[in-house]
């Protein structure tokens, strides 16, 4: 995304800001969240006893998806003219629809929720943000993320 004149980051405000690239979820990179957080739940970890769940195989952690959103937002994200730094600041709202398999695609859709100025200097952006699963109906999860812009 372009940067944004300040006086005109409320206009992006309901706006599709697009879609990121399509990212393939290997067993590679759930294995290596696995060993950074210590949730080595077979669903995620073990293959074989994977395949004897309802999903047949293994899928990646929620919080693993929800990781990826920083990643995935990064040419999506609106940036006010100026920008010095941008921080995580929370989410207001997350849900998980439905677990991300090993080997699907997602990618992330984001709009504009609001934004506004929390103090001077300082962009408070509120993004909903969905994972959507290459061929699935339902997304992996919805969230309104929040980004802190100092200009």
């Amino acid at each position: 995304m372009p940067q944004v004149p300040v006086a005109q980051l409320k206009d992006y405000i309901g706006k599709d800001l697009g879609h990121s690239q399509w990212l393939t979820i290997e067993q590679d990179r759930i294995d290596r969240f696995a060993e950074c957080t210590g949730d080595h739940q077979f669903i995620h970890v073990d293959p074989e006893k994977a395949r004897m769940t309802p999903f047949g195989t293994t899928i990646a952690h929620g919080f693993l998806s929800l990781s990826l959103l920083p990643m995935l937002m990064e040419d999506l994200a609106l940036r006010p003219e100026g920008l010095k730094m941008g921080i995580n600041y929370g989410l207001d709202s997350v849900r998980f629809l439905q677990p991300v398999k090993v080997g699907s695609r997602v990618r992330l859709s984001a709009t504009l929720v609001d934004v506004y100025e929390k103090n001077p200097g300082q962009w408070l952006f509120k993004t909903r943000a969905v994972m959507e699963i290459e061929g699935a109906e339902k997304p992996a999860y919805i969230a309104e993320s929040l980004a802190l812009c100092i200009v």
